[in-house]
């Protein structure tokens, strides 16, 4: 089996993270969008709510599935038995960073990363930037599934 796991804080998802995940759909047999948890790092979302927004907006695609974990997330590919780990790249500067990642995880495991990049329409799009737009009462509808807009 083909799984992968799609790592991130998705605080919250955003339309750039359903682009990467609809796109990858056909590539995998299965995904694990896996929310990591760092008590180091201040969430806007608690983790049960950014899980629930990921679940309402996959809720159809039976090959998604979600978890979270703490640690190092090729410790949870193995304990899950995942094969690869899925990536999206917005610009040059994601790349650069997301590949000494993926080099050394591949050194420490052997687990694959795949990188898909971002459409044009969601190359913009961050958590951050949907976090500083909700903090000041913006309207995210074109940024984020409607799940996290309830």
């Amino acid at each position: 089996m083909k799984r992968a796991v799609f790592p991130g804080s998705f605080d919250p998802i955003t339309l750039g993270h359903v682009d990467i995940i609809k796109r990858a759909i056909p590539l995998f047999d299965e995904i694990i969008i896996a929310i990591g948890i760092n008590a180091d790092k201040k969430y806007m979302f608690e983790t049960e709510e950014r899980k629930s927004f990921i679940e309402i907006a996959f809720k159809d695609e039976p090959k998604i599935k979600t978890g979270t974990y703490t640690g190092l997330t090729v410790d949870y590919c193995k304990k899950i038995d995942a094969n690869f780990i899925l990536r999206g790249l917005r610009n040059p500067a994601d790349f650069e960073f997301e590949k000494a990642i993926a080099q050394t995880n591949r050194k420490l495991s052997g687990i694959e990363t795949v990188f898909l990049l971002t459409s044009a329409e969601t190359s913009y799009i961050s958590s951050s930037i949907v976090r500083d737009i909700l903090r000041n009462n913006g309207d995210v509808s074109v940024l984020v599934p409607t799940s996290v807009l309830k």
